[in-house]
């Protein structure tokens, strides 16, 4: 009799675990219809292009985009697995490791990571002003907290330069005033890493750090001055843009995308020799590019309308490929051995695993 009772309470619980999962899968559809993605400023046009398209030619509902910052849309994300939380998260960096570990412990254990394409990061001024030229070791100079001291004495001071030509001779004697994003963007971890640190590399003195002291080497590297020379204009490149109307002998940092939506307005600076320009972006030679992707939820995919079928019409050829429509806007494609894997990857739902 006891054997009896207990396999008929294994079953009974077996059962209502069923229930609960089945009616939690109701509950959802019912409670959420609509794809809910968060994340990078750089990726959302984009992905709002491919949500319209969906929302135009499926079934499903326009999905609902916000444009919170990579590290934002990654905390959002990271919060667990439920309608309350984002489904999808757009980011123009890979996920660090640091946030895939918070989602693990979250329970967002189940993770579908899509390249999507690249960007290239521009330092960008307004039309009406004379288009500056400048190396990654300028921009160093010019942005970092800390810098070598100019006198030739020894160790790093607090950054003392107020003009570009104090910064080099050859650039305008015009104050250093830059807008950019906040710490949370992807955009700016992009930036520190590509361009402050790509300069840093270049002085000699501080290069010797990465090999002795790899910490001191990126704090000083990728830390940018607080005196007010660096603009924090948050998660809205439009802004930034008005800015650089309003004042043009400032400099704005957004996404090629972005300067190519606004060609009338602004123009960019050559960085190392380069102009950022789709071909520069795609064969490299432009020093400051990177990869854009998004994230999703595997636990939501057949729960959340239209995930999968999201997930498959941002990676098809009329979308990402050379000739899709994304490339219309700005996204540099990736190349096609590489769409192909991915395409592949994607419709399996492979998922992520950072060790």
């Amino acid at each position: 009799m006891k054997a009896r009772n207990v396999s008929l309470a294994i079953a009974a619980l077996t059962t209502s675990v069923a229930t609960t999962l089945l009616s939690g899968n109701a509950l959802a559809q019912s409670t959420r219809d609509q794809i809910s993605i968060v994340g990078s400023s750089t990726v959302y046009p984009f992905a709002t292009v491919v949500a319209e398209r969906f929302g135009q030619t499926t079934k499903f509902k326009t999905p609902k985009i916000e444009s919170t910052g990579s590290g934002g849309g990654m905390k959002l994300f990271c919060n667990g697995v439920g309608v309350e939380h984002p489904d999808i998260t757009n980011s123009s960096r890979r996920i660090k490791k640091g946030e895939y570990d918070n989602c693990q412990a979250n329970g967002v254990t189940d993770i579908i990571e899509v390249l999507i394409g690249f960007d290239g990061i521009t330092l960008a001024n307004s039309v009406e002003s004379d288009q500056i030229e400048l190396t990654t070791k300028d921009i160093f100079l010019a942005l970092a907290k800390e810098v070598p001291n100019p006198n030739g004495e020894e160790g790093l001071i607090d950054n003392p330069y107020e003009k570009w030509s104090d910064v080099n001779p050859e650039l305008p004697e015009l104050d250093i005033e830059v807008i950019g994003p906040p710490p949370t963007s992807g955009t700016r971890d992009a930036f520190v890493e590509l361009a402050m640190e790509g300069g840093c590399k270049k002085i000699e003195s501080i290069a010797a750090l990465a090999d002795t002291d790899k910490d001191t080497f990126k704090e000083v590297c990728h830390t940018i001055r607080e005196d007010g020379v660096f603009i924090e204009a948050g998660e809205n490149d439009n802004l930034i843009v008005q800015k650089l109307e309003a004042n043009p002998d400032a400099l704005g940092i957004f996404g090629f995308s972005f300067l190519e939506q606004n060609s009338d307005l602004v123009q960019p600076s050559y960085i190392d020799g380069f102009e950022p320009t789709f071909e520069s972006i795609s064969d490299g030679s432009y020093p400051v590019s990177r990869p854009l992707y998004f994230y999703a939820k595997k636990a939501h995919i057949g729960v959340i309308p239209g995930i999968e079928e999201y997930l498959l019409e941002f990676s098809s050829e009329g979308a990402w490929g050379e000739e899709g429509y994304l490339a219309d806007k700005g996204m540099i494609p990736l190349d096609e051995e590489t769409r192909t894997t991915s395409a592949a990857s994607i419709a399996k739902f492979e998922t992520l695993v950072l060790e």
